[in-house]
């Protein structure tokens, strides 16, 4: 009886550990969310100073440099950003990034 108590209690503590192991695997890193979210905010704000500095133009009528920058740091957004943030946070970033643009920041 006494063998088949410590068993249980062996087996209890090993479920909690492993479940505290594997939640902790499945829950993303802060640091690497903020991180991923600063780099993004890098890309959307130079993307959006080439957007601003053409205003009227549509990709293919900008100079060349540009175009070919503004199409890998689209390439970067769909890829880093849309595809691995939410949308709250993707949308966060872009506001953010129109809000410092305009207040001057």
């Amino acid at each position: 009886m006494v063998s088949i108590l410590w068993l249980l209690i062996g087996i209890v503590i090993i479920s909690a550990i492993s479940g505290s192991l594997i939640f902790e695997f499945l829950t993303p890193n802060n640091d690497s969310m903020t991180s991923l979210e600063k780099k993004c905010e890098g890309i959307a704000k130079e993307g959006f100073r080439i957007h601003v500095m053409y205003p009227d133009l549509q990709p293919d009528q900008l100079p060349s440099a540009d175009m070919n920058r503004l199409m890998y740091l689209d390439e970067m957004w769909i890829k880093d950003c849309v595809s691995r943030l939410s949308a709250e946070s993707v949308f966060n970033i872009i506001q953010k990034v129109e809000h410092d643009f305009y207040s001057g920041e």
